[in-house]
């Protein structure tokens, strides 16, 4: 006796499940054209702008398909975080993980840095602007804020450890302060330029970073202050040309 239909296992058509596909896909390239949207709005008016209507408006979606893909509008700031802390990766972390270890990434990751800031100048910070809008509350969107901003201090502490470790740096730098120095650096770059629109200030971060690395440099007294990055370089030309070789 055959099985009845209720016995047997549903098992959907290739087509049904292509159609499941593109629906999945289609849903997501949507809420990344929303966040992409919300991430604009955010660098120019802050988090606390953002809302469902006003992305609504942007996008030529109903606030019901809008409020679809987030929930809440606390669930759009932190998708909006997590967004600009990715694309700040990219920019920033990563390309400088080719630089060997040493003062010569801790150079090449501010370098990335400030090449993001000089952007910026004109677009906005969401990791200042949102520590102004979140500094006094406390919730999820502050959370993920503070997390994003505290895994690339974290990078940077790294960074200059390895400096410590490789003897470019002094043996008894303290690398939460010399990170508090760099950062301070970016912090009133923004203030300057941004607002002040002071000229130079460009220029001004760049020194002050070179005045950090001769500071804590290890070099001999009298020695240039590049002469670790110098050494750094050095070292890297020499890898490449070996990795080269084997090819």
């Amino acid at each position: 006796m055959p099985a009845t239909s209720e016995s047997s296992p549903v098992s959907r058509s290739p087509r049904a499940r292509s159609s499941t596909g593109r629906a999945l896909q289609k849903g997501q390239q949507t809420k990344a054209a929303i966040v992409e949207a919300a991430l604009g709005l955010a660098t120019h008016i802050g988090l606390e702008g953002l809302s469902i209507g006003a992305l609504a408006d942007v996008t030529g979606m109903s606030k019901s398909g809008v409020f679809a893909h987030f929930g809440s509008r606390e669930e759009l700031q932190i998708s909006v975080i997590r967004e600009y802390h990715t694309r700040f990766e990219q920019e920033v972390f990563y390309p400088a993980m080719s630089a060997p270890r040493g003062v010569a990434r801790l150079s090449a990751l501010f370098d990335n840095w400030m090449k993001r800031t000089s952007i910026e100048i004109d677009s906005g910070c969401i990791y200042i602007s949102g520590a102004v809008e979140f500094d006094d509350r406390t919730g999820p969107v502050r959370d993920a804020l503070a997390s994003s901003v505290l895994t690339w201090h974290a990078a940077m502490r790294r960074a200059i450890e390895q400096c410590k470790l490789l003897e470019e740096l002094r043996a008894d730098t303290n690398a939460e302060q010399m990170l508090f120095e760099i950062h301070g650096l970016i912090l009133a770059l923004h203030y300057e330029a941004r607002f002040l629109q002071t000229p130079g200030s460009m220029a001004r971060a760049v020194q002050g970073f070179h005045n950090i690395l001769a500071r804590y440099s290890a070099a001999k007294p009298g020695a240039s202050a590049a002469a670790p990055v110098a050494a750094a370089t050095k070292r890297r030309k020499v890898s490449n040309q070996t990795t080269t070789s084997k090819e």
